[in-house]
């Protein structure tokens, strides 16, 4: 079912967008070479604890999911690019890291992933990383009244087609509110005039994620982390956005 918010509620929603983007900030800093993902999960559930937030990672056990994720932030490492569930890795130098995290704060639910090398960079790890980026700034704009799903999804895949990307639609963007996952998908490709029509009230999740050399992923025995099937790295960018009578909101902006 598609709920449309009041200009209230999107208020009531801002202090949980503020906050995940806290955590992603916090996460994003200490993640330095030697540290382990454990720790970066360890600093996200403390920040939840003391902020009395509700982690949407911990309990959640989708059909997809081998059983409960068990911790709080998603952490794709190189060819990890989605649903990275932390373990006993130590960052080295030229990693390229995918945070992902959701939050609930009031009854009120934000997500939103970031991207980022740790230590010395390559180059066609950043171009990929700025191309999430550029696509999720595309995809925000379009996410406009009167606009509809298809010019979201192809706002975002006119920018990957651009730098020589191919995309993957089996994930994608989402709505969210009370719970993290909700109707409508928002995928990273499609065609401008189709699919739902955007209304002020509307708030999803749009999450651009792309692989250097391949649109194709597989599942890590793990039961949970995407990777590419070729071995090539992922990024990923991801806000929550509301659609308005004018601009769309980031609730999830960060600085």
């Amino acid at each position: 079912m598609i709920e449309l918010r009041t200009p209230a509620e999107l208020e009531e929603m801002r202090p949980a967008g503020r906050f995940v983007a806290s955590v992603l900030e916090e996460t994003a800093a200490a993640a330095k070479v030697g540290v382990n993902l454990l720790e970066l999960d360890a600093i996200a559930h403390e920040l939840i604890r003391r902020r009395g937030a509700e982690s949407c990672y911990i309990d959640y056990h989708p059909s997809f999911g081998a059983s409960p994720f068990g911790r709080v932030i998603c952490t794709s490492v190189n060819d990890a690019v989605l649903h990275g569930l932390p373990f006993d890795y130590t960052l080295k130098d030229g990693d390229l890291l995918s945070l992902d995290f959701a939050a609930s704060v009031d009854g009120w639910v934000s997500d939103s992933a970031i991207s980022l090398v740790v230590g010395t960079p390559r180059d066609e790890d950043l171009r990929l990383i700025r191309t999430t980026e550029r696509a999720l700034e595309a995809g925000i704009a379009a996410a406009r009244a009167g606009n509809r799903i298809g010019d979201i999804s192809r706002a975002i895949a006119d920018v990957a087609r651009e730098q020589g990307y191919t995309i993957n639609t089996d994930f994608g963007g989402h709505g969210v509110g009370r719970t993290m996952h909700g109707d409508p998908h928002v995928p990273n490709n499609g065609r401008p005039g189709r699919g739902l029509p955007l209304k002020p009230g509307l708030v999803i999740a749009i999450e651009p994620w792309f692989l250097q050399t391949t649109d194709r992923i597989f599942t890590d025995p793990d039961g949970w982390t995407l990777r590419s099937a070729d071995g090539s790295r992922g990024a990923h960018s991801e806000h929550t956005v509301a659609v308005t009578d004018g601009d769309p909101i980031v609730l999830t902006a960060r600085g």
